[in-house]
């Protein structure tokens, strides 16, 4: 299968790709979806299931409706999918996608469920990154970092 997009979980446990360009990459305000990823609002990349394969590990379904399915892992819960059961296309989070910076949203739904301060996001400050306020902090959690990198590994779980 050729590879368009890759991606995973935060631990490793589980790897995908997509061999095709994404058909929609949205966003969904409904409950939910806020919910299920534990989120501000869901936000997903997808495509025909053909065009999608598990390269390492098994995604384990949480049926959130009766027509429902939701991937994740099950080693460290990240939330990794959304699809209809017995559908012809499945999404993934776009947070666990290697470069989810490559796929902006062309969409959004669910918008009456959004919530009210999601608009103003852009408006808030910005704070300093820890590596600027606290050095030694920073490089404390750098050095026992369990995050699973954004490209896959010949091996897992990864030796730190």
């Amino acid at each position: 299968m050729s590879e368009f997009a890759t991606g995973g979980c935060q631990c490793g446990a589980v790897r995908y790709r997509f061999s095709l360009p994404f058909e929609e990459v949205s966003l969904c305000h409904c409950r939910m979806c806020q919910k299920a990823t534990g989120g501000l609002f869901g936000a997903f990349a997808g495509g025909f299931r053909g065009n999608f394969e598990v390269t390492r590990g098994t995604l384990n379904l949480f049926r959130s409706s009766d027509s429902v399915e939701r991937g994740f892992c099950a080693t460290c819960g990240t939330p990794l999918t959304f699809a209809r059961v017995g559908g012809k296309r499945i999404s993934v989070t776009m947070g666990s996608l290697d470069h989810p910076e490559a796929y902006p949203p062309t969409e959004q739904a669910g918008w009456t469920g959004h919530l009210a301060f999601v608009g103003a996001l852009a408006e808030l400050p910005n704070i300093p990154p820890i590596e600027d306020v606290a050095p030694d902090l920073a490089a404390t959690i750098r050095a026992s970092n369990h995050q699973h990198p954004d490209h896959d590994t010949a091996e897992w779980p990864p030796r730190h």
